[in-house]
């Protein structure tokens, strides 16, 4: 869903496309594009011209036509897409790891998140998702230009009134106190996040919890053994995801063996009825939908290290 700039406003869907909206122009599962709407301006791709005009007024989701006669789909931005569109500054986290941060940090509405480096800012707007429309996150990023950029970007989503983008050396100099005992949970996505463990450990509520993202194995064994000070519940997860194509497949001559089809061959008669034979004579060509692994699919991000404050 498309969050609601104005922060009194709960969640809303909006339905239909206005001038000056963001949509995610759909050409396929791997290209999408942002773009906002600005009647009298047109977007060129290969499927041709698409006048912004004829959007305005239509529902998300629609299939819209070029000059040509090509077709692309206009979707709202949710933070899921917004995730596989948006500009990478720097490396991001993706679905599978940001559902899990989310569901793990215990974040729901209301919740008063810290996070350092903002980055992209993928897993920021998800986390002002969850949050929202009473909760705020703060994010940190010791790079001014790309903490400028992130705010840009949390405005054209909706987002911004649900988050603080700070300029600071989180590293080096820790959270701001102003935070201390608030803070629900914390998510670090930092070079050596075991130098922040303590100021994080400063803001977190009693019971309130904290993720590390990242990379390599010993920064996880390091910001582990910094934990066991004043963390408890200590663990450690790689998020392995197995994405698969759905496609139309057409079949020859209607023998499952055709299409590499495992398991031993069917008889020619069952054959020929499971197709949709008719008087015996097997029709050629016949489409049925497949699932096929995706040769691109991501292996290792990244590991996700969780622990809770201990209460005192």
């Amino acid at each position: 869903m498309m969050l609601a700039i104005d922060p009194t406003q709960k969640n809303s869907f909006k339905r239909q496309i206005s001038n000056g909206d963001l949509v995610i122009v759909y050409e396929r599962h791997d290209i999408m594009k942002p773009v906002k709407v600005c009647e009298g301006s047109e977007l060129q791709n290969r499927f041709g011209v698409f006048k912004h005009s004829d959007w305005i007024g239509r529902p998300f989701g629609s299939k819209v036509l070029s000059s040509k006669g090509g077709f692309v789909y206009l979707l709202a931005p949710t933070p899921e897409l917004w995730t596989l569109a948006l500009s990478h500054r720097t490396q991001i986290l993706y679905i599978a790891d940001i559902t899990f941060v989310v569901s793990y940090l215990e974040v729901i509405p209301g919740c008063l998140v810290l996070e350092s480096g903002t980055g992209s800012g993928s897993l920021t707007t998800s986390l002002a998702r969850a949050v929202a429309p009473t909760g705020h996150v703060y994010t940190f990023d010791f790079h001014e230009q790309r903490a400028t950029q992130a705010r840009e970007d949390f405005e054209k989503t909706g987002v911004s009134s649900l988050i603080t983008v700070g300029v600071r050396d989180i590293q080096g100099e820790g959270f701001p106190d102003e935070f201390c005992g608030r803070a629900d949970s914390v998510f670090l996505d930092l070079p050596q996040p075991w130098l922040v463990i303590r100021s994080a450990g400063k803001m977190l509520k009693q019971d309130g919890v904290l993720c590390s993202f990242s990379p390599c194995i010993e920064q996880v064994q390091r910001s582990c053994e910094t934990l066991t000070t004043s963390f408890t519940d200590i663990r450690t997860f790689e998020i392995l995801l197995r994405t698969y194509e759905v496609r139309e497949v057409t079949l020859e001559h209607g023998g499952a063996d055709d299409i590499g089809s495992p398991g031993p061959s069917l008889p020619c008669k069952r054959r020929q009825r499971s197709h949709g034979s008719t008087n015996g004579v097997e029709k050629s060509g016949s489409s049925v939908p497949m699932a096929n692994p995706c040769g691109e699919s991501r292996g290792h991000t990244g590991y996700l290290t969780f622990a809770r404050l201990k209460c005192v």
